[in-house]
């Protein structure tokens, strides 16, 4: 089900995570974290304080198989993307992306898409044909590019699932 890594010209190969993967991991969620805390579902601190035994579990977990997967860009440092990709409950052919994310450095350079098309080619392989995300209402910049990528806005808002004053909106397109 995994699909062949991308190499970019900048040199990021853009690759499901590995178990090996836990450290250089934490690191860029909690740069994720401290980048755009609205975009993500936990804070900093909340991430600093897991244990590494638990990040180790849940890079284990989403390395193999069809429930769950992450993908990062890896220049062969520290990591500069990431993407993730779970089934939907209720929705069998959809594959919902999340925790999208790109080093400041990095936008702009093509990665988002080799990120996204990394999660899409593992949801066709495991009979997922459609994705759908979230975006903060307002964040106008992730917005474009995921229009940029396909994706189109449904019209469906829902609220943040941390800040009850934000809403989210949702964008589908084909895997």
């Amino acid at each position: 089900m995994t699909s062949a890594p991308t190499t970019l010209a900048r040199t990021a190969t853009v690759r499901r995570v590995s178990p090996e993967d836990a450290a250089r991991m934490r690191a860029l969620r909690l740069e994720m974290l401290a980048d755009a805390p609205l975009a993500f579902l936990e804070t900093v601190a909340e991430a600093a304080a897991r244990p590494h035994a638990d990040y180790a579990a849940r890079i284990a977990a989403v390395s193999t198989g069809p429930g769950t997967a992450q993908f990062v860009a890896d220049p062969g440092g520290r990591f500069v993307g990431h993407a993730g990709g779970t089934v939907a409950p209720g929705e069998p052919g959809l594959t919902v992306i999340y925790a999208v994310y790109l080093t400041p450095t990095w936008r702009g350079s093509g990665l988002l898409a080799d990120l996204v098309e990394e999660v899409a080619a593992w949801s066709r392989a495991c009979g997922r044909p459609e994705l759908m995300l979230e975006v903060v209402v307002g964040n106008d910049r992730a917005y474009r590019a995921y229009q940029r990528l396909g994706f189109v806005d449904t019209g469906v808002r829902v609220p943040h699932p941390k800040i009850p004053t934000l809403r989210e909106l949702q964008m589908r397109r084909p895997a």
